[in-house]
């Protein structure tokens, strides 16, 4: 949170209109706007928003609360960025101030002014703030411009995904410079009048050849580059290239003075986009991305530049790195050459919950689920963005818990909860509800809170709450969540703060992440001297792990493969930047093992609230989820970090307490749930943290032990625990057919379709709550069961129905289920084996089609751990070509068996149905007393 803490429809073409609206900003930087058009609803599927803002409603506004536009020239083409480390160029927060704050790129900063950009690097840190802060303050060792410029403002020209163009222009001259992150490069298009550049004293000139001069101010080394046939002249500080009309040229900052010969080759070959291309390889568990740079020569044939790398770039580059180095906030930074460089990480998985540990209480969790359900209010009123969304995810959280433990009543009753609240979010017309406005090309939530609306602050942090609770829905109610239903608001939510395609004409690409800095910038306009900044990266990581979980849970590889390089580059920062990770981020004399918030200019223990230590501490760890478990990759540092708040607090954390004891886990699971025997009855939990949900998280870690990262596997959602050299190997299948995870290891785990699956503990299912199939009590009853749709139900469907199976296009498929198959389970069943054999009843019926057969297996899992200890194929059924219904039973005979059947104790059974032969779909029909039926050999 930010400063005040405590495929779809699209709206009506916006070509033209930022530069429309920035028409009319005046000299002085206030904006005139006319009133927003009446708001239009825009149906979404079952949802949808607003087009304008609600009436009275405040959008982007100033310092005085007036309303702005994009501060942009009129060729700028697209919806307008926001939380960037330059934002201050495009968001105009303070009235009198039309040039932007200081801008911190690393390594260089910069500062618009009316004559043009002042840039310097800032090399040397200083503590402030009573020893709570380091920063690296900016400095303005020299302003480029042009002869004879004075621009009234500064506009955003263009960007790429960390560079950006801001243009001046008055009295007959104009100035572009390209900037970016990483870039000792600053690219000046002059046009007018002559290049200009001004040193703020004196500076010692140790090289001046004709259009490359070489000087230095405070010890720190700067060339000027004009066109190679023009010369540089020199009127005491100020020197001056005759570029004419249209010109161009280059400064660089040099890490030394003998640096000049490696910098001159690329002082032409002028950066005009930057774009990060990541690909994720779910096989390999691997993350490659890379950061790509578009040159233009403005002479010779020089391409490519010198770009520096931030720590966690340099130390995971597979391209070479050379031994140019700068100093930075974030540690020392190192240069490699080329157009482009490539970075590779290891992808460590997200879970969307924990399995539940059989050693602790259930009755005890089922209890406090069950007071959490009797709480008067479950929502805050009136509720807004930051607030409701921390409610949707606390109960959101507990969905899954209390499915592990078979309390589905409260499942159920949870569900409905977090269904009914966020499809009042997502429906328009109501007095909640999400609103798109056209001239910031932005989603705006009301009622919005800590300037989410007013200054697009913390987008990532608020939505990041409605797609977890979306995501925990989608795993329970798959139809809830299709694009036609609710699924395409939640993607709208999605887009808003990660839209990933550049040309899009709604979003503006990756608004809440700095894919180069590597985690997201909180505020929207980033009004201030320090730069930007970023206080709860833990809700930010948040937001990517709920989008990873949303996109494989509705098949949309494309958004999952967004959420798994947000939440993986993100964990290779947070640790770092935040925490001081490998000892190299922080300077020697901040005395703190935390920041709780990073700055464009360093980084800061302070908090935006007047809060304790636990707080501070804290606000980077919640909210606490399966896709919190980065926070424990290095259990050793993880314990340190706890230490050193008990140090610091002369005692355990007592604010927060629960979210301190979920943090303590991931390096000491057992002193973590002894913390709360010892005071579960009686504390006050978090505004987003419930007791159950604490409970089961403690309680699983102290048995499973702590993070084991040497371990991966072959799917997005899984993790590995070690206990003293045991292993506890869980994975998550979000799709509709059991698959089978492999871990590096060796250790193979089956998992059911939207289930956890783990070698400890019960990691709950993903059947809709409210089928009819659902077995509820536990027991088999008689051992038959009805084939659903959607499952194996204790009952057949009111109504006659159809289950289609998938044509096998022509191909032989026999004994060989492809992914298409039917899979239909009955899950938590406890029963004593019969001494009988399977039986089953499919009425099928391929219509006119010819050659068509259809296939059955039987699978059944003993005890639930996941592996099957009985599979049966059956040969498959040859149907005639006339319509009707023809009876397939198991007395076709088994085409294969592996393994053998014993008493059943919370196990399952699974049947699976496809097309051995044929180019024909076929049905099997389903409800009544005459629908399709299998039998399991087992009694109560």
């Amino acid at each position: 949170m930010q400063a005040s803490r405590p495929p779809t429809a699209r709206p009506p073409a916006r070509v033209g209109l930022l530069a429309a609206v920035a028409a009319l900003v005046c000299a002085a930087g206030t904006t005139a706007l006319p009133p927003s058009a009446a708001a239009d609803e825009v149906p979404v599927g079952s949802g949808g928003y607003t087009q304008g803002l609600p009436a009275g409603a405040p959008g982007a506004s100033d310092l005085n609360g007036s309303p702005i536009a994009p501060k942009v020239t009129p060729e700028f083409d697209g919806p307008a960025p926001t939380n960037e480390w330059w934002s201050s160029l495009i968001f105009q927060r303070y009235p009198d101030n039309p040039y932007g704050e200081n801008l911190f790129a690393h390594p260089l900063a910069f500062h618009a002014r009316e004559g043009g950009l002042e840039l310097g690097y800032p090399e040397d840190h200083r503590i402030v703030g009573d020893g709570l802060k380091y920063e690296y303050p900016a400095v303005a060792d020299l302003t480029m411009g042009v002869e004879g410029l004075s621009s009234p403002d500064t506009r955003v020209a263009d960007n790429g995904d960390w560079t950006v163009t801001p243009h001046w222009e008055g009295g007959g001259r104009s100035l572009d410079v390209t900037i970016g992150q990483g870039l000792p490069f600053a690219y000046a298009d002059t046009a007018g009048g002559d290049a200009q550049v001004t040193f703020s004293g004196a500076p010692d000139v140790w090289h001046e050849d004709g259009s490359v001069v070489g000087a230095s101010v405070d010890g720190r080394h700067y060339a000027l580059f004009a066109p190679s046939d023009t010369a540089w002249t020199r009127s005491g500080d100020t020197f001056t290239a005759a570029t004419g009309a249209d010109g161009y040229y280059s400064v660089a900052a040099l890490p030394s003075r003998s640096d000049l010969d490696t910098f001159a080759p690329y002082a032409y070959s002028f950066v005009t986009d930057s774009r990060v291309e990541y690909d994720y390889a779910e096989a390999d568990a691997t993350l490659t991305s890379t950061y790509r740079l578009t040159t233009e020569p403005r002479e010779g044939t020089e391409d490519g530049t010198l770009t520096a790398l931030y720590p966690h770039q340099w130390r995971a580059a597979t391209t070479p790195v050379t031994d140019l180095a700068y100093a930075s906030p974030r540690g020392e930074m190192r240069v490699v050459e080329g157009a482009s460089f490539t970075t590779k990480l290891t992808t460590q998985g997200v879970m969307p919950s924990l399995p539940t540990v059989d050693s602790a209480d259930h009755d005890r969790m089922r209890a406090l689920i069950d007071e959490v359900l009797a709480e008067e209010a479950h929502f805050p009123s009136p509720g807004d963005t930051y607030w409701d969304g921390k409610a949707l995810g606390r109960l959101a959280q507990l969905v899954p818990i209390a499915d592990s433990i078979g309390h589905t009543e409260a499942r159920d009753e949870l569900l409905a909860l977090v269904k009914g609240r966020l499809e009042a979010w997502l429906s328009p017309g109501g007095d909640r509800g999400f609103h798109y406005d056209d001239r910031w090309g932005t989603m705006l939530g009301y009622p919005d809170s800590f300037g989410a609306a007013t200054e697009l602050n913390d987008h990532d942090f608020h939505y990041g709450y409605f797609v977890s609770a979306a995501a925990v829905v989608a795993r329970y109610d798959t139809a809830w969540a299709a694009e036609d239903a609710w699924g395409g608001m939640v993607r709208l939510l999605i887009r808003d703060v990660a839209e990933t395609d550049p040309d899009n004409d709604m979003f503006p690409r990756l608004r809440s992440f700095s894919p180069y800095a590597g985690h997201g910038w909180a505020s929207g306009h980033a009004g201030f001297a320090a730069g930007n900044n970023q206080e709860s990266s833990s809700e930010g990581m948040h937001f990517a792990a709920a989008t990873a979980l949303f996109g494989s849970l509705t098949g949309d590889e494309q958004i999952r493969d967004l959420g798994v390089y947000l939440h993986t580059t993100q964990a290779s920062t947070v640790a770092r930047y935040w925490q001081n990770h490998g000892g190299d981020a922080f300077p020697d004399d901040y005395t703190h093992d935390i920041a709780a918030m990073v700055w464009g200019d360093g980084a800061d223990y302070r908090i935006w609230w007047d809060g304790g230590a636990e707080e501070h501490y804290g606000i980077n760890y919640l909210p606490i989820t399966a896709g919190s478990l980065y926070l424990g990759h290095d259990p050793e540092h993880a314990g340190r970090l706890h230490q050193s708040l008990v140090d610091r607090l002369g005692r355990e954390p007592e604010i927060w307490r629960d979210v301190h004891w979920a943090h303590l886990a991931l390096s000491d699971g057992p002193r973590a749930l002894e913390h709360f025997e010892r005071q579960w009855a009686d504390y006050e939990p978090e505004a987003g943290e419930s007791k159950p949900h604490t409970y089961q998280w403690v309680s699983t870690l102290a048995e499973v032990g702590t993070v084991d990262v040497s371990v991966t596997a072959d799917t997005a959602h899984y993790a590995v625990f070690d206990d003293g050299g045991e292993r506890t190997h869980t994975a998550f299948n979000p799709g509709g057919a059991p698959i089978t995870v492999t871990f590096s290891d060796g250790v193979e785990l089956t998992v059911e379709p939207r289930s956890v699956a783990s070698t400890t503990g019960e990691g709950g299912g993903g059947d809709d709550p409210g089928d009819p199939g659902d077995p509820g009590d536990g027991t088999v009853g008689d051992g038959t069961f009805h084939l659903t749709p959607t499952s194996l139900s204790g009952s057949p469907d009111d109504a006659a129905g159809e289950i289609t199976v998938a044509s096998a296009g022509g191909t032989n498929q026999d004994g060989r289920p492809p992914q298409d198959r039917v899979v239909l389970t009955a899950d938590g069943l406890t029963g004593t084996h019969t001494g009988g054999s399977t039986a089953f009843a499919l009425p099928v019926d391929s219509g006119t089609g010819v050659g068509n057969a259809v296939q059955a297996r039987v699978s059944y899992d003993l005890d639930g751990d996941g592996t099957d200890d009985r599979v049966e194929t059956y040969r498959y059924f040859a149907t005639n070509d006339l319509d009707g219904w023809e009876q397939y039973t198991h007395g076709q005979g088994l085409a294969g068996e592996e393994g053998s059947l014993g008493d059943m104790n919370g196990g399952s059974v699974r049947v699976e149905l496809w097309s051995a032969l044929g180019g024909d779909s076929s049905a099997v029909r389903t409800g009544t007393e005459d629908g399709a039926t299998v039998t399991i050999p087992f009694s109560d």
